[in-house]
């Protein structure tokens, strides 16, 4: 399985998705994961200095040589790819992850990121939404964008990731959210496993 994660937009949790679904996939179908590092600023390169991840995590220049070693590979992309980049991420892969938090100016950039992928010729089978960062309630903010996501008819994962310190803590530490020593960090990591199982039933399908 191929899993990419893009944006047009920085700080919707981009890279903690690909870590986090590069975390999951090894645990649910017992083959091994490699996330692929193509975002220039390399942070999935830097949380894996810091500490140790369940996986390994390689350079874009450096897939082509990993890969079939590897049964599933997850691909943190860089903010804002080119046109020429996403016809290749979304033709290439199994599912295009694009992750957003629920406020207008991300929203605002992921209809853009969905028009350039209809400008390619890229169907709603091959990307499906990410809802992240979800404040807590009784904020509604959520609520509201799935609402309007729902009403212009895009694909959306029926999971969420909710806004949790925990997620901070492990980019810090360099491990994934489960091994943080934080009363949420169960419930943040469980977030993740709803999504991650979503995406293997849907590839299973």
């Amino acid at each position: 399985m191929i899993v990419t994660v893009a944006s047009f937009k920085g700080g919707v949790g981009k890279t903690v998705t690909a870590v986090h679904l590069a975390a999951y996939l090894p645990s649910r179908t017992r083959g091994s994961t490699m996330l692929v590092d193509g975002d220039p600023n390399r942070s999935a390169t830097g949380w894996a200095k810091r500490g140790e991840l369940p996986f390994r995590v390689i350079d874009e220049r450096q897939a082509v040589r990993y890969a079939r070693d590897h049964e599933h590979v997850v691909i943190d992309t860089e903010a804002r790819p080119e046109r020429e980049d996403l016809e290749a991420l979304a033709g290439g892969g199994d599912l295009l992850i694009i992750p957003t938090t629920p406020d207008a100016l991300a929203l605002d950039a992921l209809l853009l990121l969905v028009n350039a992928l209809e400008e390619i010729g890229a169907g709603e089978a091959s990307y499906r939404v990410l809802l992240t960062l979800v404040p807590p309630r009784p904020s509604r903010d959520g609520e509201t964008a799935r609402e309007t996501l729902g009403g212009a008819g895009l694909p959306i994962f029926a999971g969420e990731i909710r806004r949790r310190v925990a997620f901070q803590k492990a980019a810090l530490e360099g491990v994934p959210v489960y091994d943080v020593k934080d009363p949420r960090a169960q419930e943040a990591w469980q977030d993740y496993v709803d999504v991650g199982e979503e995406v293997v039933r849907g590839q299973e399908s």
